[in-house]
């Protein structure tokens, strides 16, 4: 028995083809000029078929497929089954491209199974054809569909009406709902349906413990059915007598809410559940016309694509989320009762969905994570990178293969650089240059480019901390001005220096080395947070005015640091601290991952402690205040004899131990 097949490259149809060959039957596969490549891959999936598996040139835009009449002739009389798999199933795809396909794909279809003299053309369909219809929608149903203005909705009804009227020969329609992966091995080929909500659960997983229970909205309502359930009830259907001119809806009996199924994944991924879920009619209270203004509006739009974008939600699928059709299939079970074939529980399979998704299609597989990836080759500039954490995130990067470019105030400190790093085969360029002068900062930049060209990450590292309580600054005004020159208007002029060129090549990133102390504000910085605040309030605006252009910025909220900055902090002696190198490490991800901003553990916990109750996070930072003694008071009251530190008592060891990278 021959049996032809459109689409037997594609996810369904590669199944179909298998459960066909097993049956023994020679199997004719519609293979497009180019795509044999496709053929040959599965042609060595199912090797042990051999010459029963053979491709058939041809292309579904063209009329009777483009078959040659060599191969009409060849195969007229032979084939018995007609399988029409081949179709466009991608709400996001351009309108014109699925008329083509699906609906004059179909038309061509039907001639050529007439051509052949086919025995049944079996057309696969979708539950796409009753549109947004509202209630309950049986096999037996077509003209009671609801119209949709989603492209792919209509093709496939559109498909629908041309088997329906135009086919000669006999047909069979099956209509899956949305197919996700085999319930056994989890196989898919692409992101579609319900899969659009795994990146979702899987940021949430990252920030939240499973236990942790979420608000949400109660969506529409959704049908999924594994691939295997499909290829099997349609074999299935296909050789069972006296079935000719019916409809099959090949759905799983129990639909779910968006919520239930966003649950059901949320378990197979050990993400938090959606514990209260909302129902969406509780923002009925708004008026139509507001909320279709509110859509419209060029940011609100803006956003929302933005959101969908970073979920990879096509534009087209937001539609879908207020589907509420349900699918009866009594016929089709009808029609199977006794033949072993059932859709399996999704509950049963969904951690086989999960798993599969995670190591064969996450986009986060496909996007490279790797240093080397996102900085060989590149010129970064790094300031104060002689020392401490500049120096040891240009280690890191020059050995990742990016040009290194530090400057500094001491030559002797550069040149030591300079030499570590070609030591390790880096490329390093060092400028002298006081970045407390602004004009020095413009010649700085200026000059790197006329050496180096187009600058692609400016790091800015170059800093001053002063740690001294106010009450012993009254009269040390020029303290704040010395900090802010340096911490803020030098990064400033830096950055305004290389945004035009990054502005016009539409690629760039800024980095911050900002602290820990902006998102909890600790005693006696009061210079240096006042500076890295305006620092970082300056980078936020700019992120939003030229985030259209593909330029990065990022904050680092750095604890403390073992470094020479902090070197003269004799109570920073025995505290917790990070080391260069791992500071470094915060930079790396900084620039790999270009996050908005990064901090530690403790520092997120400072921020969401100092939110939502900042009146008792500024008595626990005034307790840690007045358990150090400042060093400017003990010079106001110690004789000269006794000015050596003390030796730290219990209660200063613990709490430094307890605010571990926070200033005290």
């Amino acid at each position: 028995m021959d049996t032809f097949v459109t689409g037997g490259t594609g996810f369904i149809g590669r199944f179909l083809v298998g459960k066909l060959l097993d049956r023994g039957e020679t199997v004719h596969v519609l293979v497009r000029p180019g795509s044999q490549a496709r053929f040959e891959q599965l042609r060595s999936r199912y090797a042990a078929a051999g010459e029963r598996l053979r491709a058939v040139s041809g292309d579904l835009a063209q009329p009777r497929l483009g078959l040659s009449d060599a191969a009409l002739q060849e195969l007229k009389g032979k084939v018995k089954h007609f399988y029409h798999v081949a179709a466009i199933y991608d709400v996001g795809a351009n309108a014109e491209v699925q008329q083509v396909a699906n609906v004059e794909g179909t038309r061509n279809a039907v001639r050529a199974a007439e051509a052949l003299g086919a025995g049944c053309f079996h057309h696969v369909s979708s539950t796409a054809v009753a549109g947004m219809y509202d209630g309950a929608f049986s096999e037996d149903m077509f003209d009671e569909a609801a119209g949709s203005d989603i492209p792919y909705f209509k093709t496939k009804h559109d498909a629908e009406v041309v088997v329906r009227k135009d086919c000669q020969v006999p047909w069979r329609i099956y209509r899956p709902s949305s197919v996700v992966g085999h319930s056994q091995s989890g196989e898919i080929d692409k992101i579609d349906g319900p899969y659009y909500g795994f990146t979702l659960l899987k940021k949430i997983r990252r920030l939240l413990p499973p236990w942790f229970p979420l608000i949400g909205l109660e969506l529409g309502r959704f049908n999924v059915v594994p691939v295997d359930y499909v290829v099997d009830a349609m074999d299935y259907l296909a050789h069972l007598p006296g079935q000719d001119g019916e409809c099959f809806h090949l759905v799983d009996p129990e639909h779910y809410s968006g919520g239930e199924l966003l649950n059901i994944f949320a378990d197979a991924a050990h993400a938090p559940r959606f514990t209260v879920r909302l129902d969406s009619k509780v923002f009925s209270f708004m008026p139509a016309g507001l909320t279709t203004m509110l859509g419209k509006l060029p940011p609100i739009k803006r956003v929302g694509a933005s959101i969908m974008h970073s979920l990879g939600v096509p534009p087209g699928a937001a539609g879908l989320l207020n589907w509420n059709t349900r699918f009866e299939s009594r016929m089709t079970r009808k029609a199977l009762k006794g033949s072993g074939i059932e859709c399996p529980k999704l509950p049963s399979y969904a951690h086989r969905l999960w798993y599969y998704w995670e190591t064969n299609l996450d986009p986060a597989l496909f996007v490279d994570n790797s240093l080397e990836g996102n900085v060989r080759g590149k010129l970064v500039i790094i300031t104060g990178g002689g020392t401490g954490i500049g120096l040891a995130a240009a280690h890191r990067l020059a050995r990742a293969g990016a040009r290194i470019v530090i400057c500094g105030r001491t030559l002797e400190k550069l040149e030591e650089a300079q030499k570590a790093l070609q030591a390790e085969g880096g490329i390093c360029h060092i400028y002298q240059a006081d970045l407390a002068d602004m004009p020095a900062c413009d010649r700085f930049i200026d000059q790197v480019m006329a050496d180096h060209g187009a600058i692609d990450i400016l790091i800015n590292n170059a800093g001053r901390s002063i740690r001294r309580a106010v009450e012993f600054a009254y009269e040390r005004f020029h303290d704040y001005e010395r900090t802010m020159q340096i911490n803020f208007y030098s990064p400033l002029r830096l950055t305004l220096r290389v945004l035009p060129g990054m502005s016009e090549r539409k690629s760039g990133h800024i980095i911050n080395i900002s602290s820990m102390g902006v998102v909890g504000p600790p005693p006696r910085f009061s210079a240096y947070i006042a500076s890295k605040s305006a620092l970082e309030g300056f980078t936020r605006v700019a992120e939003t005015e030229f985030v259209d252009r593909k330029i990065h910025f990022t904050n680092i909220n750095m604890p403390l640091v073992r470094t020479p900055m902090i070197g003269p902090t004799k109570a920073y002696d025995y505290a917790p601290t990070l080391t260069p190198e791992e500071a470094a490490e915060m930079v790396v991800d900084a620039i790999v991952h270009k996050r908005s901003r990064i901090m530690s553990d403790m520092g997120r916990f400072q921020q969401i402690w100092n939110v939502i109750s900042p009146n008792t996070y500024a008595v626990a930072m005034n307790s840690t205040f007045r358990m150090f003694e400042d060093p400017h008071e003990a010079k106001d009251k110690k004789p000269a004899a006794l000015e050596a530190p003390s030796e730290p008592t219990s209660e200063q060891v613990a709490m430094a131990a307890l605010l571990k990278g926070v200033h005290y």
